[in-house]
């Protein structure tokens, strides 16, 4: 199934930029999700804490995405696995930040933003964008997509959007956007996945050496 390994402990993570409540989540707090191993259980009634909801959602595979936006002039980036598609008619996707991400004002500001689904090879580039510190556009390869949002250029798949709406989240905030470009540049890759904490190809033995950190 899906896998993760990974060679060296994440400068500070990401699920949803790593983080939230959903699927592994975006952008959360520092900190590392609780492993639930074969030999243990987990099982939490009202209320429930925010560490134990992290380490459940994290049992859901998902893909990885770096989000990038703004412009030339500025342009920011930063690794989100909180993402789905919401509608085809009209072409609808979503993804959730954590409220003090430093990509929501760049997304509030410019209404438009792309997603930049990751390839298997890309765990570096997933670590690069996640946490406080990140890469810089500038340091990467990229393109301008319809809108001028710089697309990665050696990602697996893209999704240029007009932001139509935003969403109160809790800790988070909902980004809703109308599609207006798409490809695929890289379509016979393996996809990178997140689960419980890991990073790895969609083929990789899931063997975890060291977790991811939200950041």
């Amino acid at each position: 199934m899906a896998g993760a390994t990974s060679s060296q402990a994440a400068p500070g993570a990401a699920a949803a930029e790593y983080g939230g409540a959903g699927a592994g989540s975006a952008d959360v707090p520092p900190g590392t999700p609780a492993p639930v191993t074969d030999r243990m259980s987990l099982h939490q009634a009202h209320p429930v804490d925010g560490r134990s909801l992290r380490t459940v959602c994290g049992m859901f595979v998902t893909g990885v995405t770096v989000i990038t936006s703004g412009d030339a002039d500025h342009a920011e980036g930063t690794t989100v696995n909180s993402f789905t598609s919401v509608s085809l008619d009209p072409p609808l996707v979503l993804f959730c930040l954590h409220n003090e991400s430093r990509l929501r004002a760049v997304v509030e500001g410019s209404r438009k933003f792309v997603v930049n689904f990751l390839q298997g090879q890309q765990e570096g580039l997933a670590r690069a964008f996640a946490g406080k510190g990140t890469a810089e556009i500038r340091d990467v390869a990229h393109h301008p997509s319809v809108t001028g949002v710089p697309v990665l250029s050696d990602a697996l798949a893209f999704l240029s959007c007009r932001l139509v709406d935003a969403f109160d989240g809790g800790d988070h905030t909902i980004f809703v956007g109308q599609v207006v470009e798409l490809g695929v540049p890289r379509q016979h890759q393996e996809p990178l996945v997140f689960f419980r904490g890991w990073l790895g190809a969609l083929e990789e033995e899931l063997r975890g050496v060291h977790p991811i950190i939200d950041g």
